[in-house]
């Protein structure tokens, strides 16, 4: 009777989870935070990032606090799919810098059973959704958005004011360059008002 009841045990499926807000709103940091726990359950976790992202460390994905979780460079979203096989857990940092491959990518990977954790901005600093992010929302079975703290205001943040001139969509950029605001400031400082 055992062996009947396994044979009809379906494989476990996978799922996507996204987490995503403005910059300094600890996305990264929640991102590590679940890998973690996947390594601690002894799951096969692998974990990703785009070659592009040389901010902290070529070979680890950084938190603001910085937190750190050995991950694995890549050009393009492709490459996931080849290096993640036989895999549990598969993290993803900086989706938005990814090519819109990455939706399919995320879909093939749940799809065959894994749980995939993707971090990212959900808006530019122009407040315009960001690359395959609102796609790969869509798609997640769980979206968790968190936020910062509005550097001018003290309220919850989810815009990332560039505070440099400029009109290309990628960026790099820490505390210099960017500023986590509230919608309200966010409009003033594009009106050109003083906050």
């Amino acid at each position: 009777m055992f062996l009947e009841h396994k044979a009809n045990h379906k494989k476990r499926t996978g799922w996507i989870e996204v987490v995503c807000g403005s910059m300094f709103s600890g996305k990264t940091e929640e991102l590590i935070r679940r890998l973690r726990r996947a390594q601690i359950a002894r799951l096969k976790v692998e974990i990703f990032k785009p070659m592009s992202d040389v901010r902290y460390d070529e070979q680890h994905i950084v938190s603001h606090n910085r937190n750190s979780i050995s991950s694995t460079p890549v050009e393009n979203s492709a490459s996931i799919l080849l290096l993640a096989e036989g895999v549990d857990v598969v993290g993803i940092d900086e989706a938005q810098f990814f090519d819109e491959t990455i939706v399919d990518v995320v879909n093939e990977l749940a799809n065959r059973g894994t749980r995939v954790i993707v971090a990212g901005l959900d808006m530019d600093f122009q407040g315009r959704p960001f690359g395959p992010m609102p796609y790969l929302m869509a798609i997640a079975e769980y979206v968790t958005k968190v936020h910062a703290i509005c550097t001018h205001t003290g309220d919850l943040a989810h815009y990332s004011y560039r505070k440099e001139e400029g009109t290309e969509q990628f960026m790099l950029g820490e505390k210099d360059k960017y500023e986590p605001v509230s919608r309200e400031v966010f409009v003033s400082l594009k009106s050109g008002k003083k906050v």
